[in-house]
């Protein structure tokens, strides 16, 4: 009788302190949430109260700390971006579901209709990458991405004004992009050089896989089914990457999936492993593949973080050399913003599903470094560029690479996800 006293006050004691743990964990999710709330709050006010430019439409995205314009150039990846964002929050949270922010949506979405592509370039489908404020382009790229995010801001712009057309033209410039990538990329505009050896960069099928996501949000049809190839062979093309036995990330391969010679095969960058983490941890949600969902979090998260953390200063490394050789990129050692982005929205979603306490204390990791540096409590918005230690060293708020996406998005996409998780728990 005495064991079996021992035993049942024991259980109950443990019961009290899961239980103790348990609400402990509530409390600190809701502490979460609330932070993701408040903040993007404060980032959409920052962006709807300094980049509407009222005259010629569309964004400024040269914004100092304190939201003064630097420059007004308009860059149409992200003018594609924030449509995109705009459109997003409109349409699935209502607190955005406000008139002045689908106003704001269509002005860019016009804007880049009128101005973005650029009719004597080869392709009626090339895009600028870069056009002066009255929308003259100014630059172009050999590259896709100005082109992607135009098909992901036609399509969000879509949905929330039912134009048939527009969701048309998101799918030809698709249908334009596939052909670019997987048939011949002569439209792009880059000259086939003898030595030139070619490489498929992570990014391409990263960006591909996120425009089928985009693309078949709750849809079906021909369509639906014609992108669901796409997507299973951007996930081919993603896990090439996965290189030297399992053990490491690699941002370029060859053409067969190989290791690539010298710096440009050797380079890692942690931050675009983990996006592509929780990119096919989703696919792999949406299409029951257990397999993929732990390759996802073991291979594409677990590998970049433990080799990406900085140990001495926290935070995560831009670049990384796989043989430990110093990277060539000059803002190797610096900490960005948006790898950290990527990294809260990874580890979030990968302990949303999995519940594995050591996914939540990476989270957590994560969320202290990143709020403790980059957001700038005086003025609204982060900061994007520290150096090694932490220090801000470029104080603007936006420019030609950081825009109303990063940050929104990973602050939304956490909401929801702690939405989903805290609203389980209630139940």
């Amino acid at each position: 009788m005495k064991l079996r006293y021992k035993s049942e006050n024991l259980k109950l004691r443990l019961g009290k302190s899961l239980a103790f743990e348990g609400a402990m964990s509530i409390e600190k999710l809701q502490r979460y949430r609330e932070q993701m709330r408040t903040e993007l709050d404060k980032v959409v006010d920052f962006w709807q109260k300094y980049s509407h430019d009222t005259q010629y439409g569309g964004f400024f995205t040269c914004i100092g700390k304190d939201g003064k314009i630097y420059d007004e150039l308009k860059y149409v990846w992200l003018q594609g971006r924030q449509v995109w964002m705009y459109c997003r929050l409109y349409r699935t949270m209502e607190r955005f579901n406000k008139p002045e922010i689908l106003e704001a949506a269509k002005s860019g979405g016009a804007f880049l209709r009128r101005f973005a592509r650029i009719p004597n370039s080869g392709s009626p489908w090339k895009c600028a990458f870069c056009l002066t404020r009255d929308g003259k382009a100014l630059k172009v790229q050999r590259t896709i991405f100005s082109e992607c995010f135009y098909v992901m801001a036609m399509d969000e712009l879509a949905r929330v004004t039912g134009d048939k057309d527009m969701q048309a033209e998101a799918a030809q410039m698709m249908d334009q992009l596939v052909h670019w990538v997987r048939v011949d990329p002569s439209g792009l505009g880059k000259p086939q050089l003898s030595g030139d050896t070619p490489v498929c960069s992570m990014a391409v099928p990263m960006m591909l896989l996120c425009l089928v996501q985009q693309l078949t949000e709750a849809r079906s049809g021909e369509e639906v089914d014609k992108y669901r190839e796409v997507g299973g062979w951007c996930v081919k093309q993603i896990l090439q990457h996965l290189q030297r036995g399992g053990t490491a990330i690699l941002e370029s391969v060859s053409s067969e999936g190989k290791e690539l010679p010298g710096c440009e095969g050797r380079l890692q960058n942690p931050g675009h492993a983990l996006e592509a983490g929780w990119f096919l941890l989703q696919y792999g949600l949406e299409n029951g593949d257990q397999e993929l969902q732990r390759t996802a979090v073991d291979k594409f998260m677990e590998i970049p973080f433990l080799t990406g953390w900085d140990k001495e200063h926290g935070g995560l490394l831009y670049f990384l050399d796989v043989d430990g050789y110093c990277p060539t990129q000059l803002e190797w050692s610096m900490k960005l913003w948006w790898p950290h982005c990527e990294a809260l929205i990874a580890y979030l979603m990968a302990y949303s599903h999995t519940k594995e306490p050591a996914l939540l204390e990476r989270f957590s990791q994560v969320y202290d470094y990143t709020f403790s540096h980059f957001s700038d409590a005086e003025n609204g918005e982060w900061f994007g560029y520290l150096t090694q230690q932490g220090k801000v060293t470029l104080d603007f708020k936006g420019g030609p690479f950081k825009g109303f996406f990063h940050v929104p998005r990973c602050l939304y996409m956490c909401e929801k996800i702690l939405d989903s998780i805290l609203n389980k728990q209630e139940t």
